[in-house]
């Protein structure tokens, strides 16, 4: 009998998946790839209970527990002893964010295990960080894209970053699924406990973070009664989201609600929007904004090159507060569900799980030729324009 590949998945806070882009993705290979790979996944003893409910395996997968954070500062020390327990035992280490990687060099010298890292979205340059930590992060990317086997980039725009700035030509493409969502209907308790839902509103779900633009998003919709905002996030974990719910919370159309982790109960909300609002200004494919065109929500997006990306220039886009503020009369005036219809399925299949699960196989087997063989190539294919209409009947996509 032919033995599985062992692949070690580090970088995330581990597995059950409850809210980050890397956790799900952790958790859709495991579940697509679960009859074909032995799979190790490195968890956050921070996050996860020291109880005889803490699992040792999750859908097949093992977990190993360190007593570390896998987010902030302490991220360093817990990719690095992940992947020196990993390489033991592993053929392949998968490494989600680039907080490791200045250990590549000095593992390239021990040992020939292949090391796949996705870079993510160009972490260094995300304003929460100071210029320590932001030499620290562009050194660790440097790392990354020299001493990776392969280099996984989950968007086009930083597929070139790498070509341009690197001078690597083979780093792979491959976004994040997210055809996991489902439109599921608001049911009479939904409507109880959050009576709003009843009346046409936006949606959003984000981390409470300056880099989301959450504060432009809220000053434009505060100025806007006519447009009601339903945004979900931890708006308790630091000051800027202390403020901004302080400052936003008493408005009649803005109802900012606390983390839902229930899938389903997220997904009622969410899908019985009238549209997405997407304020993020960093990183590459972001998962709330591909979860959204798979439940064909009309999307209006910050304007940034990945966004653009991501939604096929198909959407709606702002750059700041004054240009939204105008989006949502557009939207007001507008029937736009027409959008949503037509970029759900380009999200269905461009951000499918098995097209995404697929593409990571073939590169732990070491298929160079994969993307080429196994992508949709979407990019190709013929999308018909949206044609909205306003009162004053002016074309609609910006």
């Amino acid at each position: 009998m032919k033995s599985k590949l062992r692949v070690a998945v580090i970088g995330t806070t581990g597995l059950p998946a409850r809210y980050g882009g890397f956790e799900t993705l952790a958790h859709h290979l495991v579940d697509q790839l679960g009859p074909e790979v032995d799979f190790t996944v490195y968890c956050s003893g921070k996050y996860f209970d020291k109880s005889p409910k803490r699992l040792s395996v999750f859908n097949g997968a093992k977990l190993v527990y360190l007593p570390l954070n896998a987010n902030g500062y302490q991220s360093i020390i817990y990719d690095m002893i992940s992947i020196l327990h990993a390489i033991r035992h592993a053929d392949v280490v998968l490494a989600l964010g680039i907080s490791g990687a200045m250990l590549f060099p000095v593992l390239k010298l021990f040992t020939r295990k292949k090391i796949l890292i996705n870079i993510d979205g160009q972490e260094w340059k995300r304003p929460k960080w100071n210029w320590i930590a932001k030499k620290v992060l562009g050194f660790s990317e440097k790392m990354a894209v020299r001493f990776a086997d392969v280099v996984i980039t989950d968007n086009k725009v930083i597929q070139q970053y790498v070509h341009n700035c690197y001078h690597r030509t083979d780093a792979w493409l491959i976004e994040y699924g997210g055809d996991h969502v489902s439109k599921q209907p608001l049911t009479n308790y939904h409507l109880e406990q959050f009576p709003f839902l009843k009346k046409s509103y936006a949606f959003n779900v984000s981390r409470i973070e300056p880099e989301n633009n959450i504060h432009m998003i809220l000053d434009a919709f505060s100025r806007a009664p006519e447009q009601t905002l339903v945004m979900v996030g931890l708006w308790n974990h630091g000051k800027y989201g202390m403020d901004l719910k302080a400052k936003f919370s008493n408005y009649a159309n803005i109802h900012l609600l606390d983390p839902i982790y229930d899938q389903d109960q997220l997904n009622s909300i969410r899908s019985n929007a009238k549209f997405y609002v997407h304020g993020h200004s960093a990183g590459g494919t972001n998962p709330s904004l591909v979860e959204a065109m798979c439940l064909g929500l009309p999307i209006l997006s910050y304007g940034i090159d990945y966004n653009r990306e991501t939604t096929n220039h198909r959407a709606r886009y702002f750059s700041n507060a004054e240009e939204l503020l105008k989006q949502l009369s557009f939207f007001a005036q507008t029937d736009v569900s027409q959008m949503g219809l037509e970029l759900q399925p380009y999200g269905l299949q461009k951000y499918a799980w098995q097209r995404i699960a697929s593409l990571y196989y073939s590169a732990f087997k070491g298929e160079s030729n994969a993307v080429a063989e196994l992508s949709f190539n979407i990019s190709n294919q013929s999308v018909q324009p949206i044609n909205l209409k306003t009162k004053s009947t002016k074309s609609a996509v910006a």
